[in-house]
């Protein structure tokens, strides 16, 4: 930690401003998101009608190349 501090110190302030972007990034992509077990309460809540459309939509939207972006 100390090293990291030593280097950021030597670096001009519109590059330690960047480095500060880039840990806020990282710290806000590390709070998306929750584990696994806190979702199973929601387990089976899902209609089998809407699972259906939900499959049809991706596999309908998958199984494209979209070629006018190349």
């Amino acid at each position: 930690m100390r090293e990291i501090v030593k280097k950021l110190r030597k670096l001009p302030g519109h590059l330690q401003y960047r480095i500060l972007l880039f840990v806020d990034a990282l710290q806000a992509s590390s709070l998306h998101g929750a584990p696994g077990k806190d979702l199973l309460q929601f387990a089976g809540t899902i209609s089998q009608g809407d699972l259906d459309l939900m499959r049809t939509a991706i596999e309908a939207g998958c199984e494209q190349i979209p070629t006018s972006e190349w």
